[in-house]
């Protein structure tokens, strides 16, 4: 599988996590996908595993794609999901063995306010 073709993956598998289409959202992943959540310390063990989890958040949830890079078996999302009106932003690393994915990493980071000390040499990210 090609990189335009894992990228149109990604793009179904985006679109049906933001519309909760669970069968669309998971036929990305391998039967014996593994996704790690290093903050919790938490490993999810097969597809069926992590659809379970996922068709079972109590929140509504939100997607907002920032970008997507990657080629051959590494992809990288960069995104941020609306729990209930809270955001978090969130980065999903990807990697793929034969077209499907065998294994990924979830990072999610709250918002905070940026520090008053460094007003002087930043400007604020589009949209916030």
């Amino acid at each position: 599988m090609g990189d335009q073709e894992i990228r149109a993956a990604l793009d179904r598998h985006w679109a049906a996590s933001a519309a909760g289409d669970q069968d669309t959202e998971h036929d990305i992943y391998h039967d014996d996908v593994i996704t790690d959540y290093p903050q919790s310390g938490e490993r999810i063990r097969g597809r069926r595993n992590l659809q379970a989890l996922r068709s079972h958040h109590p929140a509504k949830l939100t997607f907002t794609i920032r970008r997507i890079l990657g080629s051959g078996d590494l992809w990288t999302t960069e995104y941020v999901i609306d729990y209930d009106g809270k955001p978090a932003s969130t980065i999903s690393i990807m990697e793929f063995r034969d077209g499907k994915v065998a294994h990924e990493t979830q990072y999610f980071a709250d918002d905070f306010a940026p520090p008053a000390w460094r007003a002087q040499w930043v400007e604020p990210l589009p949209g916030r």
